[in-house]
C-alpha cells in the first residue's frame, strides 16, 4: 500500500527532485526482479514518492544507477516504443475495478508514451499497454550523478476522476534497464504476470478533497491538401472537422467525431503476400485506437470479430473512404464493461454509402475472468449487398492463475445465405516459467462472413495443439531456452484436407535481449481452390501441394546504438522452391538522429511459365527530433512487384502544446496498404497536406 501526500501547490516540474515538497511523501522502494531473476531485489535501487493538489497528482521518481554513464535513453519522439531506452512506467487503475489502468511512460529525456490496459490484455505489438489512447500529461527528466530522475504531473480530468472521499487505486510501477535487459515491478513480479496484470497492482490511498476532474476536451482540426490519384484530376480540398470526449461520469467517456481525418496517421509498411490468406494489418487511426480493447472480440489466432480497418479503408486497394461522422460510448457501470459505437461513411468511387453499428458488452466473473456478447451491424447502399449483421457470445474463465479457458460463438447474416454461417471454438491454455501449452477446436461454416471482421479462412473444422518447454540454464549470455512443437489440422466442414501444418522450433533469448529463432522443419499441406496470383502474370493453379520449409533468424542484442536482426526461409513452395531473405538494421547515433533500413529478398523457382524471379521489398526510414516536441520522419518504399516501384512519405509534427499538434505531409504512393490475399493492385496518389489541431477544455 502507497499513499499519496496532499500539499498546498504543484512541486517544481523540472525533472529534479531538489524541491522540498518531495520530501514530506515516503519514498516507495519495495522493486523486485520479473527479469532476469524472479522475485529477487532489484539490482538497482528505485524511488518513488507521490503528492497531489486539489487539481492533479504528482510522481517524483529516482532511478539510482551503480553505471550512470551507460544508462541509454535515445528516443525523443512521442507515442513511439521506449523498448530500447531505459524506461519508467506508472500504472494507475484509477476506478479499482481490478480490469483495466491508464499507463503513462517516460525515458531518462522525459520523452512520453501512454495508453491503456483493458482487461489485463497488453497492446496488439506485444507492447505493456495499447498506445491507442493519448491522455494530457507533463513529464521531465534529469540526468544526475547517481542516475536519473523524472517528475511527472497526471491531471485528475485526464484520468477522468473526480471521487473525493475514501479514495482507493490500483497502482503500480516498472522499472526496465536496458543494458541489463532488467524489468524490475513493485508488484506483480512474477514472470507470467508482469505490468499488465492488473488484478495483481497495489494499492495508492491517501487522495481526498479535491477538486472536478470531469474530462471534458474538444479539438477541431484544420486541413488544407493537394490530392492527385492515379487517373484523376488533381483536388484542392480545404476541409475541417472537430473531435469531442467527454467523462459523462467517472467511468463513462463519449467520444464525438465529425468529417473524421486521417491525414497525419503513419502510413502502411508495403507488405508482399505469400499465402492465399488475408494480410492482418494493424489500425492505425487514432479514433478507432482509443479504447480499442474494449471491442477485442478474439476469434483464433488474428482472427477478430471486429476489425476496425474494414471501416473507412477499402480493404481491396486501401484506399481511403470518407467519414462523416461517429460515436463511441464507452464504460463501465458496477461489473459490466460496454463499448457502443456508430460511424456513417459516404461513397466514395467503388465503395457505397454505408454505416457501421457495434455493441460489446462484458461481465466481469472474478480475476481475469468475464462473460461477453457482441452485436455488429453493417447497412450499405450496395443493391447487392444491402446489411451484414454479426453476433457473438465469448468467454474467458481464469483458474488457478495459469490456466485459461476461452470459448466463442458467432454469427453472421447476409443476403443469400441462410445458412452455414456460424463460428464455433474453444481452446484450454496453461502458462508458467517453465511450460506453455494449448489446445483449440474450431469450427466455421462456408458462410461465416463478418463483413467488418478479419478473418483468413472459412469452411474449416480446425484442431490445434501448441507445446512449449522453457529451460533457463546457466550458460554465459544465455537468459533461456525454448522447445515448441505445433500442429494444425483444418480440414473443410465436409472432411476434405485444406490446410495442414505442423512445426518443431528452437528458440534462445539472450541476456543483452539478443535471440534466434530457427523452425527445423515446417511442413504444409495446402490446398488451392482459385488461382492464386503472387506476381503479374504468374498464378498458382488450383491443387493440393504439400511441402516443407526451414528457418534462420538471429537478432542482435538490443544494448547498442547498431541493432540488426537477420532471416532466412527456405525450402518447397507449391511444387517449388522459395527463398526469403530478410535483413533489418536500425542505427541510433544520438537522442536526436536514428535511421532504420530493412530489405526482403523472394527468390521463386516455380514450374511454371515465368516462374523464375525475384521479388524485393526495401524500406529507409530517417527520424530527426529537434525537440521532444517538434520531429520529422521520412519513409522510402521499395516494391519491384508493382510497376510503380517506390514511394516516398515524409512528415513533419509539431507538438505546440499537449495534445495539439500542426503536421506537414508529402505522401507518394499509398498511405494505407490492402489487406486482400492474392497482392491486387493499388491505387496511387501523391498528396500534400497541412493539418492544424487545437485540444482545450472548455
Amino acid at each position: 500500500m502507497a499513499e499519496a501526500v496532499p500539499v498546498d501547490h504543484a512541486p517544481k516540474l523540472d525533472g529534479t527532485l531538489n524541491d522540498p515538497l518531495w520530501l514530506d511523501a515516503k519514498p516507495i522502494t519495495d522493486f523486485r526482479q520479473r527479469e532476469p531473476h524472479e522475485g529477487e531485489t532489484a539490482t538497482e535501487k528505485t524511488e518513488v514518492r507521490i503528492v497531489y493538489t486539489r487539481h492533479a497528482v504528482y510522481f517524483g521518481v529516482h532511478c539510482y544507477d551503480s553505471e550512470p554513464s551507460r544508462i541509454i535513453a535515445t528516443e525523443l519522439r512521442r507515442d513511439v516504443s521506449q523498448d530500447l531506452d531505459d524506461h519508467f512506467e506508472i500504472l494507475i487503475d484509477s476506478n479499482h475495478d481490478r480490469r483495466g489502468a491508464y499507463v503513462f511512460e517516460i525515458n531518462p529525456l522525459g520523452t512520453q508514451n501512454d495508453g491503456l490496459v483493458v482487461e489485463e490484455q497488453g497492446g496488439s505489438d506485444g507492447g505493456d499497454f495499447d498506445r491507442g489512447w493519448d491522455g494530457v500529461w507533463s513529464s521531465e527528466a534529469h540526468a544526475v550523478g547517481d542516475g536519473w530522475t523524472a517528475t511527472v504531473e497526471i491531471p485528475f480530468t485526464t484520468l477522468n476522476f473526480s471521487h473525493s472521499l475514501d479514495v482507493v487505486w490500483g497502482l503500480n510501477f516498472k522499472r526496465f534497464i536496458r543494458r541489463k535487459n532488467e524489468e524490475d515491478l513493485w508488484s506483480a513480479y512474477r514472470r507470467t504476470f508482469g505490468i499488465t496484470k492488473v488484478s495483481q497492482a497495489g494499492e495508492l490511498s491517501g487522495i481526498k478533497d479535491i477538486g472536478s476532474g470531469r474530462l471534458f476536451i474538444v479539438k477541431p482540426y484544420g486541413l488544407a491538401q493537394y490530392d492527385k490519384q492515379t487517373g484523376q484530376d488533381p483536388k484542392f480540398p480545404l476541409t475541417g472537422g472537430i473531435d469531442l470526449k467527454y467523462g459523462l461520469t467517472a467511468n463513462i467517456v463519449l467520444n464525438l467525431t465529425g468529417n473524421t481525418d486521417f491525414a497525419d496517421t503513419e502510413v502502411d509498411l508495403e507488405p508482399f503476400n505469400l499465402t492465399p490468406f488475408k494480410v492482418f494489418i494493424p489500425e492505425k487511426r487514432q479514433f478507432f485506437l482509443e479504447n480499442a480493447g474494449v471491442f477485442n472480440f478474439d476469434i483464433g489466432d488474428q482472427d477478430q470479430l471486429f476489425f476496425s480497418r474494414q471501416i473507412g479503408i477499402d480493404s481491396v486497394t486501401g484506399q481511403q473512404v470518407p467519414i462523416n461522422g461517429g460515436a463511441r460510448l464507452t464504460g463501465t457501470i458496477c461489473r459490466t464493461e460496454f463499448g457502443f459505437m456508430d460511424v456513417d461513411t459516404r461513397s466514395s468511387g467503388p465503395n457505397p454509402y454505408a454505416n457501421y453499428a457495434v455493441a460489446r458488452l462484458k461481465e466481469s466473473l472474478w480475476a481475469g475472468s468475464y462473460i461477453g456478447v457482441m452485436g455488429i451491424d453493417k447497412q450499405s447502399g450496395d443493391l447487392l449487398d444491402s446489411f451484414n449483421q454479426t453476433g457473438g457470445v465469448d468467454t474467458r474463465l481464469v483458474f488457478f492463475k495459469d490456466w485459461f479457458v476461452d470459448a466463442h460463438m458467432a454469427g453472421t447474416q447476409s443476403p443469400g445465405h441462410p445458412s452455414g454461417n456460424s463460428d464455433v471454438g474453444a481452446s484450454l491454455s496453461y502458462r508458467s516459467n517453465w511450460v506453455e501449452g494449448k489446445f483449440e477446436r474450431r469450427k466455421i461454416g462456408p458462410n461465416f462472413n463478418p463483413e467488418v471482421g478479419f478473418i483468413e479462412l472459412t469452411n474449416t473444422n480446425e484442431t490445434y495443439g501448441d507445446l512449449t518447454f522453457k529451460v533457463r540454464p546457466k550458460i554465459s549470455g544465455i537468459r533461456e531456452l525454448q522447445f515448441e512443437g505445433f500442429i494444425l489440422h483444418a480440414p473443410d466442414t465436409q472432411g476434405v484436407v485444406q490446410t495442414q501444418e505442423w512445426q518443431g522450433t528452437f528458440r534462445a533469448d539472450l541476456n543483452n535481449g539478443g535471440y534466434t529463432d530457427d523452425d527445423i522443419a515446417d511442413v504444409f499441406t495446402q490446398r488451392i481452390t482459385t488461382p492464386l496470383h503472387i506476381y503479374k502474370n504468374v498464378f498458382i493453379p488450383n491443387g493440393l501441394y504439400h511441402f516443407a520449409r526451414h528457418q534462420l533468424t538471429y537478432g542482435s542484442g538490443q544494448d547498442r546504438r547498431f541493432t540488426y536482426n537477420f532471416f532466412e526461409r527456405f525450402g518447397g513452395y507449391y511444387g517449388g522452391t522459395l527463398n526469403e531473405f530478410r535483413v533489418r538494421a536500425n542505427y541510433r547515433p544520438t537522442a536526436k538522429f536514428s535511421i532504420s533500413a530493412m530489405e526482403t529478398w523472394d527468390r521463386f523457382r516455380l514450374p511454371l511459365p515465368n516462374g523464375n524471379f525475384s521479388v524485393v521489398l526495401a524500406s529507409l526510414q530517417g527520424n530527426y527530433s529537434f525537440s521532444r516536441f517538434l520531429t520529422f520522419t521520412s519513409l522510402i518504399q521499395m516494391d519491384t512487384s508493382n510497376t510503380q516501384a517506390i514511394s516516398a512519405n515524409v512528415r513533419l509534427r509539431y507538438n505546440y502544446r499537449p495534445d495539439s499538434d500542426l503536421y506537414i505531409i508529402y505522401n507518394v504512393g499509398t498511405q494505407f496498404a490492402s489487406i486482400a490475399p492474392a497482392n491486387p493492385p493499388q491505387v496511387r496518389e501523391t498528396r500534400f497536406a497541412v493539418k492544424w489541431t487545437y485540444a482545450f477544455a472548455p
